[in-house]
Formats: structure tokens, sequence, C-alpha cells
């Protein structure tokens, strides 16, 4: 058998992922703030790049023809350069000398130097919220005068959780310092009187005592309660009062007191600020009864890229000068069509979601449509991972509120009369209006949730009903009846 060397011609398809297209993919699942701090670090990183202001009148169907006309100009400007040169930045002194003014505007407001600040502005910088350091360290220095009792508490309020919780325990803090234990037991002592009470509990039921204690509350019936918190998570309400010795309306009142405290004193210094959510797509009702959808002009990124003094940078330029300016216009250019490209598929995805969930829109939860990927993906002729990436983080404001894409997209329950299936958000909705209107005397078992929605065409079964009804946070039949019935009595009393 001879070896020998031969040459063959194959040809063969395959997916190469560029890394231009890479970078469309990452754009298109950002959600907004992602979006935005790329986008800053692009502009840092690109001086062909900046912000373009948006007109007041301008809406976001000129958005999307600005940004068309933008890369027009765009591939006109790149045609006249050097297609083997890609993009530079040297000095240049006309647009430095423009530029000095407003950069020394801006370094000056900045510094506060000569810029007035108005009432809110200063309001604003000393109306700082308290964090629950300060507050705790405010008590400390009034309440200790010795330095060595002021550098435990310290180290005890160091020590604090967010919700006020010592998380350490005293002999380790005492090994820390290098003190007694019964020193650092002595200053906790002190520390568990502070404001709000509550605060260096060692558990939930200890948190409880202290502010029980701060009420005059804190009887033996009241401590046999705290020593066992998982029979009120049982509702086990009859074991409570054999516990306590006390009868069901004393009970009813403890109970009361109870829900009045805060488990949590040390989360109302929490200073971490609430994100707001901001919706990607509006949605509203038209003139002719159909629903209007427009991405919001408020999350659109509108970038420009500086044409010109791309074009006057090159001129001459060095080899070097002018291969990194080809570079930069050519990836600001790309950067600008991946965002027309990724605003153009969130609007198209939105659209369709709109359009199979219009009676949604209309009726409320009870009619929304079981939707999934695949159903929108085939609709407007793209591929499920790419109605993926756009529902990740996405947000839509309607009549009915501002919701994810995704909240959109559940599964279907079949109908019992063989007609059109059930979503599985409006079969839990229906699970939550049966047990809101129960009464005390004939709480609905699972079995009998079946029956009520098999009686209005849901066929579904009894696993899936007790499934649902612990996403939604309700407790079982038997520990609803037992609330109800305690409730009820202390309403008769």
């Amino acid at each position: 058998m001879a070896l020998s060397a031969k040459l063959h011609m194959r040809q063969s398809q395959a997916l190469v992922m560029t890394p231009q297209l890479m970078q469309s993919i990452r754009l298109l699942q950002m959600p907004h703030a992602e979006l935005e701090r790329f986008i800053d670090a692009e502009i840092e990183r690109n001086p062909l790049l900046e912000r373009g202001e948006r007109p007041a009148d301008a809406g976001p169907s000129q958005d999307a023809d600005g940004a068309a006309a933008q890369h027009r100009s765009a591939e006109a400007m790149a045609a006249r350069l050097d297609s083997s040169l890609e993009n530079v930045f040297p000095d240049d002194p006309g647009r430095r000398e423009a530029l000095a003014p407003a950069l020394s505007a801006q370094w000056k407001s900045v510094r506060g130097g000569g810029v007035p600040l108005d009432g809110a502005e200063i309001a604003d910088a000393t109306s700082a919220a308290p964090t629950l350091a300060g507050h705790v360290g405010e008590q400390i220095g009034f309440t200790f005068a010795d330095p060595e009792r002021r550098r435990i508490a310290a180290a005890l309020a160091d020590a604090l959780d967010e919700a006020g919780y010592l998380t350490t325990a005293p002999d380790e803090i005492a090994a820390a310092l290098g003190t007694q234990t019964a020193a650092v037991e002595a200053v906790l002592e002190t520390c568990r009187g502070f404001d709000p009470p509550g605060l260096f509990a060692r558990d939930l039921a200890d948190c409880l005592a202290l502010q029980l204690a701060a009420r005059d509350r804190l009887d033996p019936a009241m401590r046999a309660l705290l020593g066992r918190l998982d029979l009120l998570a049982r509702r086990d309400f009859r074991a409570l009062e054999r516990l306590c010795g006390v009868g069901e309306e004393d009970l009813v009142d403890m109970l009361g007191e109870i829900r009045a405290l805060d488990p949590k004193p040390g989360a109302a210094f929490s200073s971490a600020p609430a994100d707001a959510v901001v919706p990607d797509v509006l949605v509203r009702a038209a003139a002719d009864g159909s629903w209007a959808v427009e991405l919001n002009p408020d999350t659109l990124p509108r970038l420009v890229v500086d044409q010109v003094y791309a074009a006057a940078v090159s001129r001459g330029a060095s080899q070097h000068d002018r291969q990194f300016v080809s570079d930069c216009l050519q990836s600001a250019n790309w950067l600008t069509r991946s965002l027309d490209q990724r605003a153009r598929t969130i609007l198209k995805v939105a659209s369709e979601i709109v359009r199979c969930q219009d009676a949604f829109l209309v009726h409320g939860v009870a009619q929304l449509r079981p939707l999934n990927l695949r159903m929108v993906a085939d609709a407007i002729g793209m591929h499920e991972s790419t109605v993926s990436r756009v529902t990740a983080g996405k947000y839509m404001l309607t009549p009915r509120g501002t919701f994810e894409l995704r909240y959109f997209f559940s599964s279907a329950i079949a109908d019992a009369d063989g007609g059109d299936a059930h979503s599985g958000e409006a079969v839990r909705a229906r699970i939550r209006r049966l047990i809101e209107a129960e009464p005390a005397g004939a709480v609905l078992s699972d079995d009998a949730i079946v029956a009520a929605l098999r009686r209005d065409g849901v066929d579904i079964a009894r696993r899936t009903v007790a499934k649902y009804r612990e996403a939604l946070g309700i407790a079982s039949s038997v520990h609803r009846r037992r609330e109800k019935r305690a409730l009820a009595r202390a309403g008769a009393a």
C-alpha cells in the first residue's frame, strides 16, 4: 500500500462569530442601565463618538430615521478615507482652543468655584439619610464616657448586620479586643437598650422580646409565645393557647402585638437606593382602537460619529495615526448600526407580544393568553434565542401597568371542554381570587379549588394547584382555616 500526498477541494458551510456579531448579540441582551454603562465606556475609549441631543419634538420614528441617515453618511465618509487606515486622534490646535473655554467652565462647576447653588441643591447636599452605623455611633458617644467601654461598643456596632442583629458572639469580640468576655457582655447589655428597640438582638425572638420589653409587655405568656415561634408559623393556635396558658381572646391580642413589631429594626437605616424600572417600550391606545407600540425615547441611546473631525485629523497625519482614526471610525459605525438594529428588534418583538396579548390589555390578567418564545419567533421570522435575549431585562409600560416582557410568556393549561388553552398566570390569578373570597367557615381545600376551576373550564391537577398556591405565598387550607377563625372570633369580641 503506497502513501502519497493529494489535494482535495471541499465546500462546506460554517457559522463564524465575528467580533461585530458578538457585539450585536451582547447589546441585544443588555438592559437599559447596563447598556448606558457600556456606551459611556465606548465614548471614553473612542474619540469619534459623542452623545447626541434629541430634539424636543423628535419622536421614536425620527430617531430611527436619523440613525439610518447617520449610517449612510458614515459609510460615505469611510469610502472617502483610505480603507486600510483606520482612525486617529492627533492634536488639533484649533479644536483644542475651541474646547478650552467649555472645559474650563465644566471644571469650574465641578469644583464649585463661582457657581451659586439654589435652595434645592443645598437641601440635597445636606439632607443625607442617616446610616445605621452613624445612628448607633451617636448613641455610643452619649452613653459611654470610658474610652475602653466606648471601644467595645464600637466593635459591637461593627458586628451588626443590615437588619440590626448582632452577628458575632461576645467571646469572639472579646478575644479580638484582648479584653474580658464579661466586659463585652456588660457593654452589650447597655447597647441593647439603644433606639430603635430591637438592635443588638441575637435572633428574631430576641429582637421581638427587646421591643416588647420596651413597651412593658414582656410577661410570662408572651415569653412562652416567643419561645415557640414555629407554632405561630404553623398557625397552631390551640397549641399556643395551652403553652401560654391564655384563652383564645388573649392569644388574639398577643398576636396583634406581635404583628405591630419590627422584625428588622436596622433596615430603616438602609441607604441602598431603589433602582427605578425604566420601561423600554410604551404601549397606548390608538385613536382607531388598536394599540400604538413605541420605543421609549428616554432609553434610546443617541450617539453621533464625528465625521468632520475624523476627516480633519486624517489629513496630514502619519500612517499610524491614520490607521488609528480608521479603526475608531469603523468601530463607531458598527456600534451605531448595532444599536439601531437592537432598537428595531425590540420594537418588532414587543409589537408581536402586544398583538398576541390584546385581550390582556383590554380585560386584565384573566385574559392573558398562553405564549412561548417559539410562537413569537415564528411570527416575526427570528430565532428563538434572539427573542429570549430581547425579553431579558426589558420592560413594557401598558395601561395595565409596567411588566417585564417575559411576564407575557406563560405555560398553557388545557381547557376542560376542549376550547382554547388557559395561561398559567391567568390561572394563578383565579386561584388567588378564589382564596381571597373564601369565608372563614368554608375555607377551600386544593381539591375544592380544582373543582371550582374545572367548572370554569380549566383542566388542572391538584398538584398544580398546590404548586401555584405555594408560589403565591398562600398557606394551606388547614393553616388558613385556623387563622380565619381566630380573626373572626377576635372581630366578634
